[in-house]
């Protein structure tokens, strides 16, 4: 598959829903399975992440779930 490398941004903003580029997304989505960390703030993403699975990465407040 196809990947993106993705560097994260240097704090989360905490906005609603989050960007892409937030680390909390971006560690989400490698709890899923959709990205791997290559340090500590890039990332190796899929460049095909369902949508609905990016959407929960973003929106999710709180526990993961």
């Amino acid at each position: 598959m196809a990947t993106v490398t993705v560097k994260a941004k240097r704090g989360c903003c905490s906005s609603k829903p989050r960007c892409k580029r937030c680390p909390v997304v971006l560690r989400r989505l490698e709890a899923e399975g959709y990205a791997l960390r290559v340090t500590k703030r890039r990332f190796e993403v899929e460049a095909k992440v369902p949508k609905k699975v990016l959407r929960r990465a973003r929106k999710r407040s709180g526990a993961f779930g």
